[in-house]
């Protein structure tokens, strides 16, 4: 069998100071990948520090690089980043995100163009931008939600900026044929994060918890290595989005 590595491979990694992101990046680093490690805001600037520290301690390499991925000239110097640091760009991985919790009555036109600005537009252009840079075989996986397979309020604005990210990705999935680059979503249930926790109750994080197979949020833990996959031997799937949730929604 041929054997799927990410030995040497370059992989460009949005939101990936902190969180899920950073686990991604120091998973990829066991086997040798350069990491280019974005950050968006000089908050997160030793954050990302890091997570960079933490790739090259584990046998791989990295650069880090602010940027604004709601601004498409950004996104392409992200890319230039990556090719300027390493010479290439094999994968592409996109955790940003933003989440507003509100009944839609109560949802501003300010909240709405934000939301789909960070959940849309700037997952778009990511997938479009890797398209565009990245070697025969490379891997694009963009993080959505499980709340895409729900049936439930208050997650209008957030759950509806992150369902376009199917369809882009059906498209391009498509579209890159002949290529042998996969294009995928990786789709966790409420993840144990600091991104959680500020939208949500102490009452709903409880009604979460009890909406999955063992009575706990979904952990970073169990979707770093799933991202790991499909940048590896995960690669016949295309197209697709995977519910990693421990049940907590299904479709």
């Amino acid at each position: 069998m041929p054997v799927h590595t990410l030995k040497d491979k370059v992989v460009v990694i949005g939101g990936a100071s902190k969180n899920l992101g950073s686990l991604i990046a120091q998973e990829c680093a066991r086997d040798g990948a350069r990491i280019v490690v974005h950050y968006n805001s000089d908050s997160s600037r030793d954050k990302a520090e890091q997570t960079a520290a933490d790739v090259k301690k584990l046998g791989g390499d990295a650069v880090i690089h602010q940027g604004d991925l709601t601004k498409v000239a950004e996104v392409e110097t992200l890319f230039d980043t990556a090719v300027r640091a390493f010479g290439k760009v094999d994968c592409m991985v996109n955790t940003a995100g933003m989440v507003v919790k509100k009944p839609m009555t109560e949802t501003t036109e300010e909240e709405f163009d934000k939301m789909f600005a960070v959940n849309t537009k700037a997952a778009y252009f990511m997938m479009r931008e890797a398209a565009k840079r990245l070697e025969e075989g490379g891997k694009i996986v963009t993080i959505v939600t499980s709340l895409l397979a729900a049936y439930t309020g208050l997650y209008s604005v957030y759950a509806g900026s992150k369902s376009p990210v199917e369809h882009f990705t059906r498209a391009l999935s498509k579209e890159l044929y002949g290529r042998n680059i996969s294009v995928n979503n990786v789709a966790p249930g409420p993840m144990d994060t600091s991104f959680f926790y500020p939208a949500e109750s102490d009452d709903s994080v409880a009604y979460h918890k009890s909406s999955s197979m063992n009575g706990d949020l979904t952990k970073i833990e169990d979707i770093a290595p799933l991202v790991k996959f499909l940048l590896t031997d995960g690669w016949w799937i295309n197209g697709q989005t995977v519910f990693a949730n421990g049940g907590y929604t299904t479709r």
